[in-house]
């Protein structure tokens, strides 16, 4: 197959395109490499350097020789500190993809949407569960990109694979709580500032879990929308998550809490997603939530080069 590969340069997407290539994917990669790294694009693969929040980007990239569409670049930080433009952007650069996507007859398109449309739902959160009341800008983007492309696949034909990501860790992981901790603790070993209130409790899943659960999918759904939550039965608390990354330097610090029970604004602090849609259809992650980030640990302990980005 011929793809192409929104946002294939940051973490998730890099490893979607390492698993396609792999496979024998012909791969193209649009990014424009504010948060993504050149580096981690896998060297087998068609580079396109872009801002789809400019058409012209989507226009000169998108013909009909694709079969697959995955996009996965979005402004993805919940807390934003100008949520406008990141609702602005989002969608904008999926509605631009899009009409690029249809003007070529492209029949399929993955995307990458998240568990905070769903704000604060009762837990294990089903797929089909409403109302969605999302309660940061970017949980808002996501369900108006959703939207828009609903619209697209129930008037034009176009089957699309709508997936509801839980908390991806792994390798290539940036601005998240794991690598924040790492940072913290290399910085000061024996004192650990913690967001919030220490009991915040989500689902994490390792991202290789992740890419084979997109591709599941991507096999065995079908449209015109094929909606499903990606993530584990079990949840993992910010305190735990302190312990393990601690364990796994070798310290032991004494925790300092912020206060609240919300890391920043936007924070959902109690999330598991129900996978029960996922389990019918043929999938189960291979980890836990607690496995999942141990391991996610330490792969960003091995990688050579680590950014300094905090945002837990």
């Amino acid at each position: 197959m011929k793809t192409l590969v929104t946002g294939g340069a940051g973490f998730v997407g890099s490893h979607l395109v390492d698993r396609l290539v792999t496979e024998g994917h012909d791969v193209t990669v649009v990014d424009d490499f504010s948060t993504g790294r050149r580096e981690w694009v896998h060297d087998d693969c068609t580079i396109h350097e872009g801002d789809l929040t400019d058409d012209t980007t989507a226009e000169a990239v998108v013909d009909g020789s694709y079969d697959l569409v995955c996009h996965l670049a979005s402004r993805a930080a919940v807390d934003d500190e100008e949520p406008r433009a990141q609702f602005r952007a989002n969608t904008e650069m999926t509605y631009g993809l899009l009409e690029a996507v249809l003007e070529a007859e492209i029949p399929e398109l993955v995307f990458t949407s998240t568990s905070t449309v769903y704000g604060e739902a009762p837990r294990p959160t089903p797929e089909d569960f409403a109302p969605l009341e999302p309660i940061s800008a970017y949980g808002a983007s996501k369900l108006a990109c959703e939207g828009i492309l609903s619209t697209a696949a129930h008037a034009h034909g176009l089957t699309v694979y709508n997936l509801r990501f839980a908390n991806i860790v792994g390798s290539r992981l940036r601005g998240a709580v794991v690598p924040d901790f790492i940072d913290k603790l290399r910085a000061e070993p024996t004192t650990l500032t913690i967001l919030g209130n220490g009991r915040q409790e989500k689902s994490y899943m390792h991202v290789e879990d992740c890419i084979d659960a997109l591709r599941y999918v991507r096999e065995c759904a079908s449209g015109p929308v094929a909606s499903y939550n990606l993530g584990t039965r079990t949840t993992t608390s910010v305190d735990r998550i302190a312990t393990i990354v601690a364990s796994e330097l070798g310290v032991e610090p004494d925790h300092e809490y912020t206060g609240g029970d919300r890391g920043w604004t936007g924070d959902v602090p109690k999330m598991r997603l129900s996978i029960e849609k996922l389990a019918a259809l043929g999938w189960e992650p291979a980890l836990s939530s607690e496995a999942a980030v141990r391991r996610a640990t330490r792969e960003l302990l091995d990688e050579n080069a680590f950014c300094d980005d905090s945002s837990a």
